[in-house]
């Protein structure tokens, strides 16, 4: 019997038969196994879902009440004829892999995450494993993320150059926001932070769950003086709409791994691109996969077909999911 063979992968999801559960399903199942809170991984409109507490905190704020079973970090739990374990992923706040043992067999589904530190979540933990499902968003040799400290640190200096305009920093909703507030603290940024409105639940989310962002204000109604040598957040749709102009002659400024594509900058009228990833990188990607050392990798969500010549090269049996509906919610 192939390795894997109680593993189906379908265009919508992972379905686990022998628990009667899917992986992160890009649609409304009886079942449901989330890895995070992103949106093209945790959907709406399951029966029930199982997840870290953190996550379904993040589902409750987005998608309303849900029939959650939480899972903490270590904790075993059965479901039909299989073991179920969630462990820290380093993606975002409450981010998981879900290691699955059946037959003898263990698979570890990555979902998303990195292996650089990040003070606002747990870091990634490699799990051995039969097989590793992982993602490949930024799957290619041109991405190599720069050191955090200098990224974040580009947006101080830009602050100190020119103290009569303000910082404005596009950055998703959910992880990127928080993860750059806080590394700005990290360098001693004590001063208040602005914030557009779209960010500002899941910023006292995170402050609930234990993450000190320090002091954040609504950059909607400020007076815009009291905005000139701050940092303002926003939402990457805000960067360059109606909401933008009434702040005080803004470099615009964006938080994202894509930034290292400057076709994506220039798009986006980015004039400060911070190179900023919460997905690992090629070199992260590839030396995760040497040091879990799994038997057969099965790769999704990006840039696949790389990542799959590369383990052949390294006689790593691979295969490309193609899954459907994951997009990347916070490049």
């Amino acid at each position: 019997m192939a390795l894997g063979s109680w593993i189906e992968p379908h265009p919508e999801g992972i379905f686990v038969p022998a628990a009667d559960a899917w992986v992160d399903p890009s649609a409304p199942k009886p079942r449901a196994l989330v890895t995070h809170g992103h949106a093209d991984h945790a959907r709406g409109g399951h029966e029930t879902v199982w997840a870290t507490p953190e996550t379904l905190a993040i589902m409750e704020a987005r998608y309303g009440p849900q029939n959650g079973k939480p899972v903490a970090y270590g904790e075993a739990i059965r479901l039909g004829e299989v073991d179920v374990t969630y462990v820290p992923a380093g993606h975002v706040l409450g981010s998981a892999q879900i290691i699955l043992e059946h037959r003898g067999e263990r698979v570890v589904v990555s979902g998303d995450y990195k292996r650089r530190e990040d003070p606002t979540c747990a870091r990634f933990e490699p799990v051995s494993c039969d097989i590793f499902i992982t993602e490949a968003t930024f799957g290619l040799p041109v991405f190599r993320h720069p050191e955090t400290r200098d990224e974040i640190a580009k947006l101080i200096d830009a602050l100190h150059a020119n103290p009569d305009r303000c910082v404005l920093v596009g950055a998703y909703a959910l992880g990127k926001a928080q993860r750059v507030i806080r590394e700005l603290r990290e360098l001693d940024h004590v001063a208040p932070i602005y914030v557009h409105g779209a960010l500002q639940r899941l910023c006292d989310l995170y402050v609930d769950h234990g993450v000190d962002l320090g002091e954040l204000r609504p950059a909607t109604g400020a007076d815009k003086g009291e905005m000139r040598g701050h940092i303002v957040l926003a939402p990457p749709s805000a960067l360059n709409d109606r909401w933008s102009r009434r702040l005080p002659d803004p470099i615009t400024a964006m938080a994202s791994g894509w930034m290292r594509v400057r076709q994506r900058a220039r798009q986006r009228n980015v004039e400060l691109p911070v190179i900023l990833s919460d997905h690992a990188d090629w070199d992260e990607l590839t030396s995760t996969i040497r040091e879990i050392a799994p038997k057969e990798v099965w790769v999704t969500h990006g840039r696949e077909d790389a990542l799959v010549h590369w383990c052949g090269l390294h006689q790593i049996k691979a295969r490309a999911l193609e899954l459907v509906g994951f997009e990347d919610e916070d490049d």
